[in-house]
């Protein structure tokens, strides 16, 4: 391995999960948990930082840090804005998570001061099929905040969560999102979990996925550019490479892979939207779960896996959404982290 060679690593921070909108697809569970104190967060924004640090200098590479800020609604916490500058004087790249209902000039222009890189907003169609899913008034509220943040000079990106409620629209949200001016539109996958588990049968079938993906990667949207961190987008790209879809830029499952989430309580879980505990940053270093987490070594060997996933060749460039498989393997009554991808169009193990 060169010393050159760069990897990414990501904490994805859910810093609240007090939300203003109750949208139905949420993955997050009726809860409301404590919240770290800012003290807390500072502290392991320190040792994270020393992590990535000694990490670079043991393994000879050059690591790229960087943090999702995320919630419920970020906005929400009163100290959101000491806590991004604690991230960034450690030099880490910073993104924010939001509905964005809540953006005020005022807050567009502190993001931009600070630096962060880009605020993805939620965006789930036009506004009938938005406000359907996250409630009435919600669309106009994001629009303005995402102007907010556009005249302050903040890159924004749209993301849609895709069910059968607005897959057909998606195309749509391409003249939305050039009308409004953000950089980037992406797209995800319902998880059925939380709230979103009462959407169980809005799942999309796996042939319709793999027409509006073909449909989409298709798309000639430039100088917008179409994202996606769904692992089976991989299924579509070249065997060999596992490169960009044509004007689509896709990955695999970062579970256990490339980074970790942190939510509100401490609580540490191997994604965002794989609610399974590992450890708490209370008691827990970084570190350790990293790397002693029976979870994330079985997430990262092969033969752990089940079905299909387990002897998939392009299983290095995709593993499936792990918190899509262990949702829908929950609800059907049969738990595991390790399923197969329900949603993945491939008929057979490649």
């Amino acid at each position: 391995m060169s010393v050159n060679d760069t990897h990414d690593f990501f904490i994805q921070w859910h810093v609240t999960e007090r939300c203003n909108l109750r949208c139905r697809h949420c993955y997050q569970q009726e809860r409301r948990p404590s919240e770290l104190s800012l003290d807390s967060i500072m502290d392991i924004i320190e040792e994270a930082s020393g992590m990535i640090l000694d990490w670079e200098d043991s393994y000879g590479i050059k690591l790229s840090m960087s943090y999702n800020i995320s919630g419920g609604e970020p906005f929400l916490r009163r100290d959101l804005f000491e806590i991004i500058e604690g991230i960034a004087w450690k030099g880490a790249d910073i993104y924010i998570l939001s509905n964005g209902t809540v953006i005020d000039k005022d807050a567009a222009g502190k993001l931009a001061r600070i630096g962060i890189r880009a605020v993805q907003v939620s965006m789930e169609g036009p506004e009938a099929i938005h406000e359907e899913i996250r409630g009435k008034g919600s669309f106009s509220a994001a629009v303005a905040g995402v102007k907010n943040l556009l005249d302050a000079g903040v890159p924004v990106n749209l993301n849609a969560t895709l069910s059968t409620v607005n897959a057909r629209y998606f195309i749509e949200m391409i003249d939305l999102s050039k009308s409004l001016g953000v950089q980037r539109l992406g797209f995800s996958r319902l998880v059925p979990y939380g709230r979103g588990e009462a959407m169980l049968d809005k799942m999309i079938g796996t042939e319709e996925i793999k027409t509006l993906y073909e449909k989409i990667f298709a798309l000639n949207a430039t100088p917008l550019k179409i994202i996606t961190g769904d692992p089976i987008a991989s299924q579509l790209s070249s065997l060999e490479t596992g490169e960009d879809m044509g004007n689509v830029a896709a990955g695999g499952c970062a579970a256990g892979v490339s980074g970790l989430t942190i939510l509100s309580d401490g609580t540490i879980t191997p994604c965002r939207r794989l609610n399974i505990p590992m450890g708490n940053v209370k008691t827990d270093s970084l570190r350790e779960v990293w790397a002693t987490s029976p979870m994330l070594e079985h997430l990262r060997d092969r033969n752990k896996y089940q079905g299909k996933c387990g002897a998939c060749k392009r299983w290095a460039n995709c593993r499936g959404c792990r918190a899509i498989a262990y949702a829908y393997s929950k609800a059907k009554g049969k738990e595991s982290y390790l399923a197969d991808d329900p949603q993945c169009f491939i008929k057979k193990a490649l």
